[in-house]
């Protein structure tokens, strides 16, 4: 038995009829490697473009970070080892900082809140120390006292350079002056170092003050040269330059100008007395150049009893003596008056046994006779 065949009528377009332009209606699909590739090739011109945005923004910032530091702006941890300071010398005077402690203190607990100022050298070996001598040193003693690298580098801005020496010594002189931290012994040795520096402009020390200066009084820049005058004079004598008082240190200058003789008595009587506290060495120059004589302006004879009799009705027990020495627990500060002694070190003393203090104290007392 033969199968029929079955035919469809179809109706086939002819080719005249198919628009060339009209889009397929069945496009070629792509395969699943093709489909990958795509969207790998998408994947990475998007990380691309992400990646170079990134990289124009950190550009940007760099350059921002290069010119805030050129100026200045940035706090930069500088080795202990790389600051210097050879181009200035210090407005500090020399000698035991009593002050120095306190602010070792208060950075070990607190951390530096203003941070030194420093300026390259121009041999590129390391940098000048313009602002900060105290801070400086607080974290030299805290390097050396605890061994702890965390100490060997200080927070510091590194100034752009533009100022000559005369501009740098101002820069030292005004950021202390400012914060009321010179005395004025301190303010006269700068401005005789300002003057005997070959760099600066300065002929003479009045030129130096009006230069370090300039927006002080003019009272204050007299008081400023008279205590270069007493420094001349005698100030390799004395241990306690900085604890002079304005109106002694006037006094003394005047005397100096007006009895030369007094020079060499001063001097005596502070030759090889090692042991002094501030008020002794105060009390000498006030002893020799007569404070009261010229404060309430009258003859040497008549001045002399004022003085006797001012010291003869002084208060007891205001009268003290303040020395600073050193132990094994480091630096002491004490004062000594009627019926008070005191003593300032680092240490808790709260923390130590009762009985171990009492007897400590005890021995003191005894040992005082």
């Amino acid at each position: 038995m033969s199968r029929k065949r079955r035919v469809f009528d179809i109706d086939l377009p002819d080719d005249a009829d198919v628009d060339p332009q009209s889009p397929k209606e069945n496009p070629t699909r792509r395969g699943p490697m093709a489909s990958a590739i795509s969207e790998n090739a998408d994947a990475l011109r998007a990380r691309k473009q992400a990646a170079d945005a990134i990289r124009d923004e950190n550009d940007a910032l760099a350059h921002e970070f290069v010119a805030k530091r050129e100026a200045g702006g940035v706090v930069l941890d500088v080795p202990l080892e790389d600051v210097h300071t050879f181009m200035l010398v210090r407005d500090r005077m020399p000698g035991d900082d009593l002050e120095l402690e306190s602010l070792v203190t208060s950075i070990r607990e607190l951390g530096l809140s203003n941070p030194i100022r420093l300026l390259k050298r121009p041999d590129g070996t390391g940098y000048e120390l313009v602002q900060g001598y105290r801070r400086l040193s607080a974290y030299k003693a805290l390097l050396e006292e605890t061994g702890d690298n965390q100490w060997g580098a200080v927070p510091a801005l590194v100034l752009s350079g533009g100022d000559d020496i005369g501009g740098l010594y101002r820069r030292m002189v005004d950021e202390n002056v400012i914060r009321k931290d010179l005395s004025f012994a301190e303010m006269a040795r700068a401005a005789q170092t300002y003057a005997a520096d070959p760099a600066t402009e300065a002929g003479d020390l009045g030129a130096a003050v009006a230069a370090l200066f300039q927006s002080a009084p003019y009272s204050k820049r007299s008081y400023i040269r008279s205590f270069a005058f007493l420094l001349d004079q005698i100030g390799e004598a004395l241990a306690y330059p900085t604890e002079i008082p304005r109106a002694l240190g006037v006094t003394v200058a005047r005397a100096l100008k007006d009895r030369p003789e007094i020079k060499a008595r001063i001097r005596d009587d502070l030759k090889d007395w090692d042991m002094r506290g501030v008020l002794d060495e105060l009390d000498v120059l006030r002893r020799h150049s007569g404070q009261e004589a010229i404060d309430v302006g009258g003859d040497p004879d008549e001045v002399a009893a004022v003085a006797k009799s001012k010291r003869g009705a002084a208060d007891p027990s205001k009268t003290k003596t303040t020395f600073d020495i050193r132990t094994s627990a480091g630096r002491v500060k004490c004062t000594a008056g009627v019926g008070r002694l005191e003593i300032k070190v680092d240490r808790d003393f709260s923390t130590i046994d009762r009985a171990q203090l009492e007897r400590a104290i005890a021995g003191l007392v005894d040992g005082l006779g």
